[in-house]
């Protein structure tokens, strides 16, 4: 194993053991559940966002060590992004460990660039069993996300 896959390792254990804004949100924008019935993985998601930006995330549940540390990471990374940032990452994530990234070296790398500590998960493209706990959060957010615009709107 490289260095960097033993950092990346490290980082994935720490956040696993120490999740941040592993809480809940007392009055959120959104909040959506996320569910993986075949692992038992379950998550909750709640999001604030005022005039477009996330003001606060955090998340409670249970899962293994992919899924809770993507959820603790998702949550650091995106706070203080405009929705449409947040969007853009999500889509980046998740071709990342699907495995659709970039065939370019020079394009792949860029991505993961722009992703930071989230490319602690490239690996996970390798797993396709393990791709539902990377991105097991990442969806629930994404529906607290759109909750919270429909709210806004008046929906």
């Amino acid at each position: 194993m490289s260095d960097l896959d033993d950092l990346y390792q490290t980082l994935i254990l720490d956040h696993n053991r120490a999740p941040r804004n592993f809480r809940q949100i007392g009055s959120p924008s959104g909040h959506a559940e996320g569910r993986n019935p075949l692992c038992g993985d379950t998550f909750d998601v709640w999001v604030s966002v005022a005039e477009g930006v996330v003001t606060d995330v955090a998340f409670l549940g249970q899962g293994c060590a992919i899924s809770k540390a993507s959820a603790s990471m998702m949550t650091t990374i995106i706070k203080g992004k405009s929705v449409d940032e947040v969007r853009r990452l999500f889509e980046r994530f998740h071709q990342m460990v699907t495995g659709r990234a970039p065939a370019d070296d020079g394009e792949k790398s860029a991505v993961r660039k722009s992703l930071g500590c989230l490319s602690a998960f490239a690996g996970v493209a390798a797993f396709p069993i393990r791709v539902k706990c990377a991105t097991l959060a990442w969806h629930a957010l994404m529906k607290a996300v759109d909750e919270g615009a429909e709210r806004a709107k008046g929906v």
